[in-house]
């Protein structure tokens, strides 16, 4: 059976960039964890994808480390949802993780053009 075209490129997120997109995502509101799902798919064009068996651990570990801080609420449907909000510590972790980031990626961009001309 052939793939959906959309998911042939899809990429697998690795732990510590989950980590990022997940408080990069939170900055932007509070959110229930297929609310971070959606908003993660919508912002990156349909390309990430953070499955359950990724997100949920990911979230208790960011609010184990009080990056993160979860409260249940009510959706629009009546349904109980936790709900996940950055915390001050997390605002400054975000920073952190960043800086980190477009480290790693101009230290990848430098490797891939080393050489070209």
């Amino acid at each position: 059976m052939p793939t959906k075209p959309r998911y042939r490129n899809r990429i697998e997120l690795l732990q510590g960039t989950l980590d990022l997109i997940i408080l990069q995502t939170l900055q932007w509101g509070p959110r229930h964890g297929y609310g971070i799902s959606q908003a993660i798919r919508a912002g990156s064009s349909d390309v990430l994808h953070a499955d359950t068996g990724s997100l949920y651990p990911a979230l208790h570990r960011l609010e184990r480390s009080r990056w993160i801080a979860a409260e249940w609420k009510t959706s629009e449907n009546q349904q109980r949802v936790k709900v996940y909000r950055l915390t001050a510590a997390g605002k400054k972790q975000l920073l952190s993780e960043r800086s980190r980031w477009e480290q790693i990626v101009a230290a990848i961009g430098g490797i891939l053009s080393h050489g070209q001309s």
